[in-house]
């Protein structure tokens, strides 16, 4: 495939293994997110870390089977590959414990991506890959450059803190966050909690123009460049949630990068995390018509 740098977007993050009780899944939200952008037909690249064992040369193995590039992606010759057991709730909604520290702890920075992102479409980052001083000062050294800034705001307690979340929204051009992440948010912010209301006044004060709202069983909410879009769930079985969001986000960019509309953007992103939802694991085999026939289907 010939790699078109001006219309790339590299996620930079933890790449590590989720094991859950149906197995060990690779995964990372901003793992997820490059593969999820990579099955929809988009340039995306990961910037992470992994460490020189097992799990790691496994990490990449898997990477470049399904034809996602790894040049990005350090070796640490010192820390573990990262790891996260998951414990899943009667309605499949995920518990997290991370090991640290781990690999994706310590990514270092790339002279040569910052050149690179200035040519980029985008660049994906979240909260939990900058719980450690030295990848938080590699990602937000990469918030200067030029290229669209996408916070996938993935708050994982106890790893995050509000001046680093804070930092991180008023570099974003594009904000994708859940429903308790957005009741964080107007809590530190003293933002009234009002829906529609609480995200605009969001988008005014960190002067972000796109903001998704994930909320589960209650569907998906979009600003769009001062237009509001709502979109209900899709009746489906849910396995688990692991990596619904980060499919949901994939979707969202493919689709504001295409030129889609608002409305067509977020019924398309709220059937891509249905279908992960409705699947085990992150990541699972991908199908775009099955994700198109659920975005078609009775919603609820």
């Amino acid at each position: 495939m010939t790699r078109d740098i001006n219309n790339e977007i590299i996620c930079v993050g933890e790449i590590l293994w989720d094991g859950l009780p149906s197995g060990l899944y690779l995964g990372g939200a901003p793992l997820n997110v490059c593969l999820h952008l990579h099955n929809l037909g988009e340039q995306s690249t990961i910037f992470s870390r992994v460490g020189d064992d097992r799990l790691g040369k496994e990490a990449l193995r898997r990477l470049r089977a399904k034809g996602l590039s790894t040049e990005l992606i350090q070796i640490d010759n010192k820390r573990e590959t990262g790891f996260v057991a998951v414990e899943l709730d009667r309605t499949g909604d995920p518990n997290y414990q991370f090991i640290e520290p781990t690999a994706w702890d310590y990514i270092s920075p790339k002279n040569a991506l910052y050149k690179r992102l200035d040519k980029a479409w985008g660049i994906v980052f979240g909260s939990l890959a900058q719980r450690n001083g030295r990848s938080r000062n590699t990602i937000q050294q990469l918030l200067n450059s030029d290229c669209h800034k996408v916070f996938d705001v993935n708050l994982r307690a106890p790893h995050f803190n509000r001046d680093i979340i804070e930092t991180s929204l008023y570099a974003a051009d594009i904000l994708k966050i859940n429903e308790s992440e957005l009741d964080q948010l107007c809590e530190w912010f003293k933002i009234t909690k009002s829906s529609e209301g609480s995200v605009r006044m969001l988008a005014q004060k960190f002067d972000c123009p796109v903001i998704a709202v994930t909320r589960g069983a209650e569907g998906a909410e979009l600003l769009y460049h001062d237009s509001w879009f709502s979109c209900p769930s899709h009746e489906v079985n849910v396995a688990d949630t692991v990596g619904a969001g980060d499919a949901f986000t994939a979707a969202l960019l493919s689709g504001i990068k295409s030129g889609k509309t608002g409305k067509e953007i977020i019924a398309f992103a709220n059937a891509a995390g249905a279908y992960v939802a409705s699947k085990n694991g992150a990541i699972p085999a991908y199908d775009t018509q099955e994700i198109k026939a659920i975005s078609n289907s009775k919603m609820i």
